[in-house]
């Protein structure tokens, strides 16, 4: 199993050093994981969240030193989380080039203050509607291999959440994702988040398997304790929803394993040592 999802302190808001991500995944009895940190964007953009520009050598050093550290214990690769907005394709496109990644993933950060002040117009159904629009244009983009926790929009005023009323355009959505055959992501951190449940729930997760789109897990731990957290559980959701498979990527190439296998291979899970 891969836990294809987490961060270093470079992007500002996490916490522990690769090694430390790395022993937890050890104790998960996991076969490796990808860092992907919060990836740099053009100077002035959103700085508070990520590495900056001129920090990327020392993210790909990090992950580098935790690879010979653990070489022959786990494998520990390097990956990227990038924002997709509008306008942003050429950045984007030239900063994947830069090293060999394994997995990129993208996400739709509609929270971001660049993303609000250009998309949200006080109308909280419309901006949901835009919301999947722009995650199925981040597919179409071809710039990524996962879509990351792609629901999360929900979070933003949670109470105003019904699937019903936006099923049209999510379907839509989905639709434009399974042709692209780009992965998403089922995300377990989503727990800790305003809607209390996994990014996507349930009901989106069933859209997406009658649609046989891949699914890549993702802890998205920004501190070491959430590798591999409810792992589990993810399992028990995709079969809930139709999948028997879960997928990870490898140099950029997808690779899958059954539910069944990869449930054995995971050891218990403790108790979290701090947050």
């Amino acid at each position: 199993m891969y836990d294809g999802h987490m961060h270093t302190p470079l992007c500002k808001h996490a916490f522990g050093e690769p090694e430390e991500y790395a022993r937890r995944a050890l104790e998960r009895g996991m076969k490796g994981i990808t860092f992907t940190c919060h990836s740099p964007m053009p100077k002035g953009w959103w700085t508070r969240v990520r590495m900056d520009d001129e920090e990327f050598v020392d993210y790909v050093g990090m992950v580098e030193r935790a690879a010979k550290v653990f070489d022959g214990q786990l494998e520990i690769r390097l990956g990227i989380e990038s924002d997709w907005f509008p306008g942003m394709e050429g950045w984007l496109e030239k900063l994947h080039q830069r090293v060999p990644m394994s997995h990129v993933l993208g996400s739709v950060h509609f929270f971001g203050p660049e993303y609000m002040q250009r998309f949200f117009h006080q109308d909280v159904t419309a901006f949901q509607r835009q919301y999947f629009d722009h995650v199925a244009e981040s597919a179409e983009s071809g710039l990524f291999d996962t879509l990351a926790h792609p629901d999360l929009v929900k979070n933003f005023h949670h109470d105003c959440w019904n699937l019903e009323v936006i099923q049209e355009e999510v379907e839509s959505a989905l639709d434009r994702i399974a042709k692209t055959g780009v992965a998403m992501e089922l995300n377990t951190s989503g727990i800790h988040k305003n809607s209390g449940e996994m990014n996507p729930g349930p009901e989106i997760l069933r859209l997406m398997s009658a649609r046989k789109i891949p699914v890549v897990i993702g802890s998205d731990s920004h501190v070491p304790s959430r590798v591999g957290e409810g792992f589990e559980a993810a399992f028990d959701s995709l079969e809930s929803a139709g999948y028997s498979e879960v997928s990870w990527f490898i140099d950029r190439t997808r690779h899958t394993g059954t539910i069944a296998a990869l449930r054995k291979s995971l050891k218990p899970e403790l108790a979290p040592q701090g947050v």
